[in-house]
């Protein structure tokens, strides 16, 4: 029996959270072999922990975080520059409105022009922000930890022994249910 020391976390709904392989307290987390053969769960501080398992990391989940990353930076840049304009847009607004009281007229057209310009602005920046979202949406959402993992040796050792003790115990339970296991009764003799 050949069993891959390759671990992939799978989350369970907190109602069916069972106890943790190390410290027995209830987990949502499942760490399953790819041919599903061997699964336990484990907490997600034993995750984290060196001495317990390693994180395999793909190079493809770490270019998707990247791209996530710079999207969300990207997000919040195109904020700042229209939460900037907004701010100019205003003080000039204030800057006629105090000019127009000192020379005592009333409130001129040109104020009514800018309103209109500052909600094309507005449409421009949400649309910016609405084609990073849908940019970041299409990629599938991941998780803040790694995904596969490989356990030390002293605990796969532990799981590949556990395994050959179940196998072991299911070809007892089938010789004992078999009759020509056990010994026939002495024919003949004295």
């Amino acid at each position: 029996m050949s069993l891959q020391n390759i671990y992939h976390l799978r989350r369970v709904a907190d109602t069916a959270a069972k106890s943790c392989y190390i410290c027995h307290k209830p987990s949502s987390s499942v760490l399953i072999t790819p041919d599903n053969k061997d699964f336990f769960y484990a907490c997600p501080v034993h995750l984290n922990d060196r001495h317990f398992c390693s994180a395999i990391v793909d190079p493809e989940d770490q270019e998707k975080k990247r791209k996530e990353e710079a999207l969300a930076r990207e997000i919040e840049k195109v904020k700042k520059e229209y939460e900037e304009k907004q701010k100019r847009k205003k003080e000039k607004k204030e800057k006629k409105l105090e000019e127009v009281a000192k020379n005592q007229e009333g409130p001129s057209n040109s104020s009514d022009k800018k309103d209109g310009h500052g909600q094309s602005d507005e449409k421009e920046r949400d649309e910016k922000i609405e084609t990073l979202k849908k940019s970041a949406s299409s990629e599938s959402p991941s998780d803040d930890g790694p995904r596969i993992f490989a356990l030390h040796k002293n605990f796969y050792q532990m799981r590949i022994d556990r395994l050959r003790n179940l196998e072991a115990a299911k070809r007892n339970r089938q010789r004992l249910q078999d009759p020509s296991f056990f010994p026939s009764v002495p024919s003949g003799g004295l």
